[in-house]
């Protein structure tokens, strides 16, 4: 018959208190990692977005700056559209505004706005507000010397 007692044997508990340890070293580098990929992440697409809506500027600015060339003709009529990029910002906090001298992108979100001076040499007066909610295809017309902003196509005579 075997004779069986009980001993102090330690080895079992420090190899759990081992692997408890260890899951909690992965478990703090994992939150680590993480928050360390979610900031790239978000610095990105902030990145991205600026650059979207600094394009989407510049594309209408230089749609301007041809409807100010138009204007210097007697009686002329012009029309350009632009495409907004998508962005990743809420558009319907946004509005344009159309100045004689520059282009002014409203936000009414905490993001501060974006404006883009243009020469405003032609002959036409420039105004206009035009809402971005929903808006793919800016129009830049030119009608009975006034140069505005449109998200309708223009319908000339």
């Amino acid at each position: 018959m075997t004779n069986h007692t009980l001993r102090r044997d330690t080895s079992a508990a420090a190899t759990e208190l081992g692997y408890i340890f260890t899951f909690l070293l992965g478990v703090l580098l994992m939150t680590m990692f993480s928050i360390w990929a979610w900031g790239i992440e978000t610095s990105t697409r902030e990145r991205w977005n600026d650059e979207a809506i600094v394009a989407n500027m510049d594309d209408l600015v230089e749609a301007v700056e041809r409807a100010n060339q138009a204007s210097r003709i007697d009686n002329a009529t012009y029309a350009e559209w632009v495409t907004w990029r998508p962005t990743e910002a809420d558009e319907s906090l946004m509005t344009l505004e159309l100045h004689i001298d520059s282009l002014e992108l409203l936000d009414d979100s905490a993001r501060e706005g974006y404006s883009v001076p243009h020469s405003g040499t032609g002959k036409a007066v420039q105004n206009g507000t035009l809402p971005l909610a929903g808006i793919s295809t800016i129009w830049i017309v030119l009608e009975d010397g006034q140069i505005y902003l449109s998200a309708d196509r223009p319908q000339f005579d």
